[in-house]
C-alpha cells in the first residue's frame, strides 16, 4: 500500500483535497471516482526520509503538539481514537505527518493499542509520552492525558521559538561581521599594499596586518573547508560515547550550563511525576517512569539511588534532598505535600516554577548574548580598521 495525495472537486463543485491509501495509482483513481470526486491532481506521496525525528525538518515538535492537542479535543467530544487519527490524517497538509498517522491508524485497525503503535516512532514520541498514553488507556483517562501532554509540549515549543527568535539578531550580526572582515582582507588591505611598497622598518602591527591578509588570500578557502569539515565531523560524532561523556561533563561543570541543565531535568522529572500521579499511578511506579525521562546520566543515577531508598521505606522528601534536582526550599514544599497528601499538586507546582525560572534564564542569556556579540565583533572589525588607520598614518610620518 502507498499513500496518494489528491486535489479535485466533489459533486457540488467544492474543492476537496487529502490523502488516501491505495495499492496503485489506478486503484487510488478508482476510489476517488467511487466517492464522486472529479480529480484535478493525483500523485504518490514519497517522503524524502524515513526518519521522523523532532527537529529534523520532518515531523516537528509543533506537529506533535498540534496532534496531541487536537486528539484531546476530539476524544473529549466523544470520538474513538482510531476515528480521531483518521480525521487528523485526512486534514494534514504535511506528507510526513500524514504517513506517520496512516501507519498508526493501520496499527490500531490491526488490533494494537495506541501506546503500542507509537512505539514504532521512538524518535518522535519519547518513553514518557508513550507510558502516559498507556496509563491513560488503562485508566480510561486518555483525554486528560492528552490535554496535559499538550500543555507540556506547548511550553517546549514556545520556548524553542523564543530561543530561535532571540538568536536571529546575533546570527545576523555574526554574518555581517564575517562578511566585513572578508571584504577588508580581500579587497581593502591588498589595495593598500602600494602605500607600503619600498618602505623599510614597517611597524609591527602593519607587517602583521599585511601578512595576515596574504595568508588569508592564500588559505582562506582551506580554512573555510577545515572549519566546515570539523563541524560536520562533530555533528556526525555527537552520539558517540566519548562525545556524549564530554558533553555531559561540560553541562554539569560549566557555571552557565549547569543551572540550565538542572532546571531542564527538574522540569522533565516533576512534570512527568505530576501527570502520572494525576492519572492514578502509584508513587513508586511514577518515580520509576519519571526517572527514565531524565536524560543526563549523572542526574538519572542520583534519582535511581533515591528511588531505591524510597522502596526501602525512607521518606521521599529526605532522599530527594540528596539529589541536585531538589534544593532545600523545594524539599520544604515536598514535606508539605507528603503531610497533606497533595504530592501531585506539589510536583506540578515545582514543574511550573522551574518552567518560569528556565524561561527567565533563557531571556537573560539571550539578552546578554546580543550586546556581548556586538562588542566582540565590533572589537574585531574596529581593531582592524584602527590598525589600518595607524598604518596609513605611519606611512605619512615616514614620508615627511
Amino acid at each position: 500500500m502507498a499513500m496518494y495525495s489528491y486535489r479535485g472537486f466533489d459533486s457540488s463543485g467544492a474543492t476537496v483535497s487529502g490523502e488516501l491509501d491505495a495499492s496503485s495509482l489506478e486503484d487510488a483513481r478508482a476510489q476517488l471516482l467511487r466517492q464522486g470526486v472529479m480529480i484535478s491532481s493525483l500523485k504518490e506521496v514519497k517522503p524524502a526520509d524515513k526518519s521522523f525525528g523532532i527537529g529534523q525538518g520532518h515531523v516537528s515538535l509543533a506537529d506533535i503538539e498540534f496532534l496531541t492537542s487536537e486528539l484531546s479535543v476530539l476524544l473529549d467530544a466523544g470520538l474513538k481514537i482510531d476515528r480521531g487519527i483518521e480525521l487528523l490524517k485526512s486534514s494534514s497538509k504535511k506528507p510526513q505527518l500524514a504517513v506517520m498517522l496512516d501507519k498508526i491508524g493501520n496499527s490500531l485497525r490491526g488490533g494494537q493499542q495506541l501506546s503500542q503503535a507509537l512505539q514504532a516512532f521512538p524518535d518522535v514520541f519519547d518513553p514518557l509520552y508513550i507510558n502516559l498514553i498507556a496509563i491513560g488507556e488503562a485508566t480510561g483517562k486518555l483525554p486528560t492525558v492528552f490535554r496535559e501532554l499538550s500543555k507540556d509540549l506547548a511550553f517546549r515549543r514556545d520556548l524553542q521559538q523564543k530561543v530561535s527568535q532571540a538568536l536571529t539578531y546575533p546570527m545576523v550580526i555574526l554574518v555581517v561581521c564575517l562578511v566585513s572582515i572578508g571584504f577588508i582582507f580581500n579587497y581593502v588591505v591588498p589595495n593598500m599594499k602600494s602605500l607600503f611598497a619600498g618602505q623599510q622598518d614597517l611597524p609591527v602591527y602593519t607587517a602583521m596586518l599585511l601578512g595576515l591578509s596574504d595568508w588569508l588570500a592564500q588559505y582562506q578557502w582551506w580554512l573555510a573547508g577545515g572549519v566546515s569539515c570539523a563541524g560536520v565531523a562533530g555533528w556526525s560524532l555527537r552520539k558517540q560515547p566519548m562525545m556524549q561523556n564530554a558533553g555531559n561533563y561540560l553541562r554539569l561543570n560549566l557555571p552557565v550550563l549547569r543551572s540550565a541543565t538542572i532546571l531542564v531535568e527538574r522540569i522533565r522529572f516533576n512534570s512527568g511525576l505530576a501527570m502520572m500521579l494525576n492519572a492514578g499511578v502509584a508513587l513508586d511506579r511514577a518515580l520509576e517512569l519519571s526517572c527514565g525521562n531524565i536524560r543526563h546520566p549523572h542526574i538519572r543515577q542520583e534519582i535511581n539511588i533515591a528511588l531505591g531508598k524510597v522502596k526501602r521505606g525512607e521518606q521521599l522528601s529526605q532522599v530527594l534532598r540528596q539529589t541536585r534536582l531538589f534544593p532545600q526550599f523545594l524539599v520544604s514544599l515536598l514535606k508539605v505535600g507528603e503531610e497533606s497528601g497533595q504530592l501531585a499538586r506539589i510536583f506540578a507546582e515545582i514543574a511550573q516554577r522551574s518552567q518560569r525560572e528556565f524561561s527567565s534564564w533563557v531571556t537573560r542569556i539571550t539578552a546578554l548574548l546580543e550586546p556581548l556579540l556586538i562588542i566582540v565583533m565590533g572589537g574585531i572589525v574596529g581593531g582592524v580598521v584602527v590598525v589600518m588607520m595607524m598604518s596609513i598614518t605611519s606611512v605619512t610620518d615616514v614620508g615627511f
